[in-house]
Order: structure tokens, then C-alpha cells, then sequence
């Protein structure tokens, strides 16, 4: 699954934790955003994880990509890896 996981977490150790989590998950793309390459049962693991970090008003969201919309999925800084390019940093 190629999901695009994006945060607002409001306390700064919990979304520490959180970013560092996701360093081994995926490649970040922003200072909240990561772009993964991962199995469903990982995910669930993941966000199972995820959970325990977070309050009412922080946010977690997943968005879900198809390979059509990945094809035309593009960064406009040419110097950047492309959108979902393998990364050795990716564990599946």
C-alpha cells in the first residue's frame, strides 16, 4: 500500500516520538508528512502504535494512493526524489 500520513500533534515530546516512529516506516516528505510503502498489517501496527501518543485535538490522517495516481503524482523541485520512489530507508 503507498499511503501519503500526515500529523498535528500539538505536544512537542509526543510528536517527537511520533516523527521518529514514522522515520522507520517511510520517508518524510515534510516536517509532518511521510510518504509510506507498506504492508496493511504493518499499518496497523503502526497506527496502533501512533494512538498511544496522541490527544483529542491532535490529528492523524492516512490518504491512500492508487499506481494510476502515483504515475502522475510529481515534486516541482527536480532535485527531490519522485513521489513514492523506493527509498532504502523503507521497511515493508
Amino acid at each position: 500500500m503507498k499511503l501519503l500520513l500526515t500529523y498535528d500533534i500539538s505536544d512537542t515530546k509526543s510528536r517527537t516520538k511520533v516523527a521518529t516512529l514514522l522515520e522507520g516506516y517511510g520517508y518524510r516528505v515534510n516536517f509532518s508528512v511521510f510518504e509510506l510503502d507498506i504492508k496493511k498489517y504493518k499499518l496497523e501496527e503502526l497506527l496502533k502504535s501512533i494512538e498511544e501518543f496522541c490527544d483529542k485535538e491532535d490529528s492523524i490522517r492516512v490518504y491512500a494512493f492508487s499506481a494510476d495516481t502515483i504515475e502522475k503524482s510529481y515534486d516541482l523541485n527536480s532535485k527531490r526524489p519522485k513521489p513514492f520512489e523506493k527509498k532504502s530507508s523503507y521497511v515493508n
